[in-house]
């Protein structure tokens, strides 16, 4: 478990990075200026990690999903990251990190989680009655 939080702290941070120098790129420093580590700064409730900007200014709600591995390897979804990207489906963007150890690859997946994947349920929380 340390492991993967590491590996999902380190992702995390190179897609702060990358949106930064996205921005940048673009001349809208101002915009780089105000990228926020949400999951840092505000916690994991708000079902995304990093709030970033599109050229225009409208918000780009950003989760991290890293993976040391290939392309296609599964990923977990939480029900909160789920229903936030539903709310928001014009600004969530779920960023796909893979083989991060060896070369870090990055593709997107734009929209509602449930509208770009296939989901399947694996575990349910329990309360005894």
């Amino acid at each position: 478990e340390a492991s993967n939080r590491s590996l999902g702290s380190a992702g995390e941070q190179f897609i702060l990075n990358y949106e930064r120098a996205r921005l940048i790129s673009l001349g809208r420093d101002s915009l780089a200026s105000r990228i926020e580590h949400t999951s840092k700064v505000r916690g994991d409730h708000e079902g995304y990690d990093i709030l970033s900007f599109e050229d225009s200014g409208e918000e780009r709600l950003i989760e991290v999903k890293t993976t040391k591995y290939g392309r296609d390897t599964p990923f977990y979804a939480t029900l909160n990251e789920i229903v936030v990207s539903e709310a928001n489906r014009t600004q969530y963007q779920v960023y796909r990190l893979f083989q991060f150890r060896k070369n870090p690859s990055l593709y997107t997946l734009p929209g509602a989680i449930s509208t770009s994947c296939k989901l399947s349920a694996i575990s349910y929380r329990a309360v005894p009655r």
